[in-house]
């Protein structure tokens, strides 16, 4: 990935480059909240089974993660075959690779996430009813999951326990190997779909960060 500015600015205009950039707890706030809202409406209101609301809400959180990875994997590294393919490329993630340290942009700006969040939450509702509700919360739960795993391998050194091999794993992305490791907040898909970094990897990581 080519840097397209030595400052790190993905928009000359100012009102526009400072929407990219966004502190972190904004949308851990939206998200983690808006996901706990909808799962204790949906057996409050009595549309769902407590154990059912609580399954299918940790069902929308796996299915976060798998689309995390596709989304990573082949929207965020796409080959650029044009200026404007590239452009938005580098908007959307390539700046994140020239500046992995800059903490205002480990989350997407609010206003397109919220957006996005509304069209699945009413994309869900339709095609499962009733069933879509926790599904929903336990999917925003998941994106907000994403963003603190994510945060915390990028603003802090390897911690300890999980979160040093989630830190190693994104850190082998960022520094070793951009066409592997492309989970965030978990390896099982780079496990499934045979992307999961090399043993030269591993070892070289270890000098990493």
């Amino acid at each position: 990935m080519n840097t397209k500015n030595a400052d790190g600015k993905v928009f000359k205009n100012r009102i526009l480059e400072k929407l990219t950039h966004t502190h972190i707890a904004i949308p851990l706030t939206i998200f983690y909240g808006t996901g706990a809202v909808l799962l204790i409406y949906t057996m409050y209101a009595g549309l769902l089974s407590p154990a059912a609301s609580i399954g299918l809400f940790l069902l929308g959180l796996l299915s976060f993660t798998l689309l995390e990875y596709f989304v990573h994997r082949y929207a965020f590294h796409l080959d650029t075959h044009s200026e404007v393919t590239e452009k938005l490329q580098y908007a959307a993630h390539g700046v994140h690779h020239d500046f992995p340290k800059d903490k205002s942009r480990l989350a997407m700006p609010p206003f397109v996430s919220m957006a996005l969040a509304t069209g699945f939450f009413f994309l869900y509702r339709l095609l499962m009813g009733d069933v879509g509700v926790p599904f929903t919360g336990g999917f925003l739960a998941g994106y907000a999951a994403y963003l603190s795993v994510h945060y915390i391998v990028h603003a802090y050194r390897a911690p300890n326990g999980l979160f040093k091999i989630l830190w190693t794993h994104h850190a082998i992305h960022h520094h070793v190997e951009n066409d592997r490791a492309f989970g965030v907040s978990s390896p099982l898909w780079d496990v499934v779909f045979r992307t999961m970094p090399r043993a030269k990897s591993k070892r070289t990581s270890a000098r990493v960060g």
